[in-house]
């Protein structure tokens, strides 16, 4: 079964950092890179959120845009993409932002404590998926359930696991003229067993690189599979 396309979308800093070491919350990137960020947020069908990231921020990003909010109401599309929450823990509080934001919510949560959501999903969301053996058994509930097209938001856990498993197809950074330092890298220090295919040096294809104002620049690239041997059931 051909599985979704995902795109990895993430503001960096200059050494490789996601947030601010005590202000995990405050947001690294400008103006162009929320411009590139709606942008790719028009583009899905779904947007892959790790639960730790809703419960640092409370809420998830919008499109605001009214030239891209228009575009997807042509196309007979909802305004805003799914939020596809990934969590292993039940504890959602209703009175955050997240909850009242204009957007359906779908909950993706592991099988083996499935007990724990029993009776259906927890409160405020719409749909639940179990995870499956791997990521591409997972992902094949949402080709199903009729995302095409992701993008993944975060934690960098989750964004190392998506890469562990080869099931990253497109990675867009917005590279900040930060130095910050911390724990918080947008590939976990302590990942192991990453694909040797994802470190050569054609796996991955510079898509589009430009500067985006306030210093930024954006590095859109595309993953390589041509030199690989087996496409597992992607593409």
């Amino acid at each position: 079964m051909k599985l979704p396309r995902i795109r990895v979308v993430l503001a960096i800093s200059l050494d490789g950092r996601l947030a601010f070491p005590h202000q995990a919350s405050k947001p690294l990137g400008g103006k162009g890179d929320r411009h590139y960020l709606e942008k790719s947020l028009a583009w899905a069908d779904g947007a892959l959120i790790g639960g730790g990231t809703i419960r640092t921020h409370c809420n998830t990003c919008l499109i605001h845009d009214e030239v891209l909010l228009k575009k997807r109401t042509e196309e007979g599309r909802p305004k805003q993409p799914i939020a596809v929450v990934i969590s292993s823990q039940k504890d959602f509080c209703q009175k955050w932002s997240f909850f009242n934001q204009p957007i359906k919510r779908w909950l993706i949560s592991p099988s083996q404590i499935s007990s724990q959501f029993s009776g259906g999903p927890p409160v405020g969301y719409e749909r639940q998926f179990f995870m499956q053996e791997n990521w591409a058994n997972t992902l094949s509930q949402l080709t199903k359930a009729g995302l095409k097209r992701l993008v993944l938001l975060g934690g960098a856990h989750l964004v190392g696991s998506f890469l562990q498993a080869d099931q990253v197809d497109e990675l867009q950074l917005t590279l900040t003229p930060k130095i910050i330092g911390g724990d918080y890298n947008w590939v976990p220090n302590n990942i192991e067993n990453l694909p040797t295919e994802l470190s050569q040096s054609d796996a991955w294809l510079l898509s589009e690189n430009k500067s985006i104002g306030d210093n930024e620049l954006l590095l859109h690239y595309i993953r390589n599979y041509s030199s690989r041997s087996k496409e597992n059931f992607k593409r």
